[in-house]
């Protein structure tokens, strides 16, 4: 039997359920781990294959998915040197697992959004839609890629303390300059994961041009 960190991350990986349903990845927040969304990832599409993943950069013992200088300051150097990691990482996974990444969903929340956001903004074709609750811009990108095969969903919170709103809407027009179809759903909270949250971002991905994105 492999290891579960042999493809490069310790993953788990639950194979679909449902024919021509999504392969979902699913991303943590700070001291998450793999399994920590894979509940999200079943009400938000059931019968889907679900790809958890755990960050290897430890902070205070807490795993996440690219270093940081404090609050909302992060290292964009190792942000993007994890980021080309995680590419790897799921081309091997699509190989062993035998998922196509035109059919695959990245799901992240807090941390694991931000790394979804970068995954996006540095390699776009490895995703047909993204879910991203609580993101910020990860970095400015020096060129904007052609996202206009790609939907993303961002949940935002007004109350957030941690993700502005000035944050939310910039990183909406960075993927829309870039032809994204683009949804922001505010929510009248924090930086918490509500279940609201999870309804609107169910209701986004059963919209009929979302599902033909991902069958495409």
């Amino acid at each position: 039997m492999k290891p579960p960190d042999d493809l490069g991350f310790v993953h788990v990986f639950i194979p679909l359920e449902k024919p021509k349903s999504p392969t979902l990845l699913m991303l943590h927040g700070t001291g998450g781990d793999e399994r920590d969304l894979l509940p999200l990832g079943r009400e938000l599409w059931p019968g889907a294959a679900l790809l958890g993943v755990r960050g290897k950069v430890l902070e205070n013992g807490m795993p996440r998915f690219f270093r940081r200088f404090g609050e909302g300051v992060f290292d964009i150097e190792d942000l993007k040197y994890r980021t080309e990691e995680l590419a790897q990482f799921i081309d091997a996974a699509s190989e062993r697992y035998e998922f196509s990444k035109t059919r695959l969903i990245a799901v992240g929340y807090s941390n694991g959004a931000n790394m979804a956001a970068s995954l996006i903004l540095l390699h776009p074709h490895y995703l047909a839609a993204a879910v991203l609750f609580r993101a910020m811009v990860p970095f400015v990108p020096d060129l904007i890629r052609d996202f206009s095969h790609l939907s993303v969903f961002v949940g935002a919170g007004r109350l957030d303390p941690i993700v502005p709103s000035e944050q939310v809407e910039e990183l909406a027009s960075i993927f829309e300059s870039g032809g994204a179809d683009v949804t922001i759903s505010w929510r009248q909270r924090g930086h918490e994961l509500a279940e609201d949250d999870v309804r609107a971002a169910k209701t986004w991905l059963s919209k009929g041009n979302i599902r033909k994105r991902v069958a495409a």
